[in-house]
């Protein structure tokens, strides 16, 4: 960097000097052949005045001592040439232009060659002209002497540099290269016990090695704190997903346990009302009758409750069992039964040939049974309905999809749809649980998949699934 800063700036400085040097000298002899011109002039006055051509061509031939001068030519006021002069070796050729009235001096350059003109005035009145022309030679040796020296004052200089430099590679760069290497060693390593030579070269670099020391140590403090709190957390996660997953399995079991034992006094209850309502077929009583069909009632809607209980509990507890499942057989099967239940409703199926997925098998029929029994009980109250179940591929995965025209649900509470429990519909609309597509979720996401519901009032709603 030192050698590349210092021999720029001497070769701006040698360009400069250089360039006015040559400047100033071009200017000189300019100025030296103009004053040549001058006394040629005023020592041909007489001449001019007398019509007398050899003594204008002896003085003349005192531009002999100028070695730049290649001829020169005395012309009257009317233009003629009146007296000449030319170096030795050299024809006289010059090319005459007229001087401008209002100067009485005045050059033309170009290139290397000069030409000047020079009015000759006697008492205030024009009586010749004197014209002078030049091959500014010494500017080129001069030019060539200036950068032969300029050439060997910039070695010089060069070499001064490389000097100095290599004592401050010694004093700055090599305290620094020390440093950054440390540096890269610790960001490799992650090792924030290492710590930086102390330098002695400059105070400067002491002062930024202290410091990096310095950033260092702290670093290493707030990593061990970081770690200690880190550990803390991890341990403090496994105790509390352990409790949780305690927790759970406790609620899991209880919730098996009493939708397990629940079964046996529904049977009974059920039994009794069969028993009462063979009884009352002999006295029938219109008030024990609808009492008898409450209880019935009471009983099937109890006893879904307790599937759907049990479904919620085994979808989280089964272990999982993957094989290929054929869901579009599935879904044949499914409408075949809910056709069969109630052929009097006019519902069309459409059901396209759905790809495979892996999955368990029952836990998957649990999937299906639930979207597609929903989507007939929410068209239910349509004289015609149409239920639709497919499947597209959407950013290189396959979505599933069950869709009807019923009575939809209001977008605004789609993230309601699958809390347990939690219905869209009173249950004088349409009956149910609430537990199903809890359910459903809860599968899914076992089976590392997702589902969501579009939908609008009386418009229909589609559920999408991925598995």
């Amino acid at each position: 960097m030192n050698l590349l800063v210092s021999g720029a700036v001497l070769v701006l400085a040698a360009l400069a000097f250089f360039s006015y040097d040559l400047i100033s000298f071009r200017l000189n002899l300019i100025h030296s052949i103009e004053t040549e011109a001058q006394i040629v002039g005023e020592n041909s006055v007489s001449a001019l005045i007398f019509n007398d051509p050899v003594s204008a061509a002896t003085t003349l031939q005192g531009l002999r001592r100028s070695p730049d001068i290649v001829c020169a030519v005395l012309a009257t006021n009317d233009g003629a040439e009146f007296a000449t002069y030319s170096a030795p070796g050299v024809a006289v050729g010059l090319r005459r232009r007229p001087l401008p009235a209002r100067e009485s001096e005045h050059y033309w350059l170009s290139g290397s060659h000069l030409l000047l003109a020079h009015r000759v005035v006697f008492q205030g009145k024009a009586v010749g002209v004197v014209y002078i022309s030049a091959t500014l030679t010494e500017i080129g040796q001069r030019a060539r002497h200036y950068l032969l020296i300029t050439m060997l004052i910039l070695l010089f200089c060069m070499v001064a540099a490389l000097a100095i430099s290599s004592v401050s590679q010694r004093l700055v760069a090599q305290p620094i290269i020390s440093l950054a290497r440390t540096a890269r060693g610790v960001s490799r390593d992650r090792d924030y016990s290492v710590r930086a030579e102390p330098s002695t070269a400059s105070t400067e670099m002491a002062v930024l090695t202290d410091a990096f020391n310095e950033m260092l140590q702290q670093i290493e403090q707030q990593d061990a704190a970081l770690s200690r709190a880190r550990d803390e957390l991890e341990l403090r996660v496994e105790e509390r997903t352990s409790e949780l997953q305690a927790a759970n399995r406790e609620l899991e079991a209880f919730s098996y346990t009493v939708a397990h034992d629940l079964r046996g006094p529904l049977d009974s209850i059920s039994g009794i009302a069969f028993l009462l309502s063979r009884a009352e077929q002999e006295g029938s009583h219109p008030e024990t009758e609808e009492m008898i069909q409450r209880l019935k009632q009471s009983t099937q809607n109890m006893a879904a409750l307790i599937d759907d209980l049990l479904n919620f509990s085994r979808a989280s507890t089964a272990t999982l069992k993957k094989d290929d499942v054929d869901l579009s057989a599935m879904a044949h099967e499914i409408a075949k039964d809910l056709m069969d239940s109630d052929p009097e409703r006019k519902v069309e199926f459409q059901i396209a040939e759905l790809p495979s997925v892996q999955a368990d098998s029952a836990l998957m029929h649990i999937v299906m049974d639930n979207l597609i029994r929903n989507a007939w009980k929410y068209t239910s109250h349509h004289e015609k309905a149409c239920i639709e179940v497919g499947a597209k591929l959407q950013n290189g995965k396959m979505i599933y999809f069950v869709r009807d025209d019923g009575a939809g649900f209001d977008p605004q509470r789609a993230d309601q749809i699958f809390q347990p429990f939690h219905r869209l519909h009173s249950k004088s609309e349409f009956p149910g649980t609430g537990v199903g597509l809890a359910t459903v979720q809860r599968i899914l996401t076992r089976h590392g998949g997702d589902i969501w519901a579009e939908g609008r009032v009386e418009k229909g709603a589609t559920f999408y699934f991925r598995v």
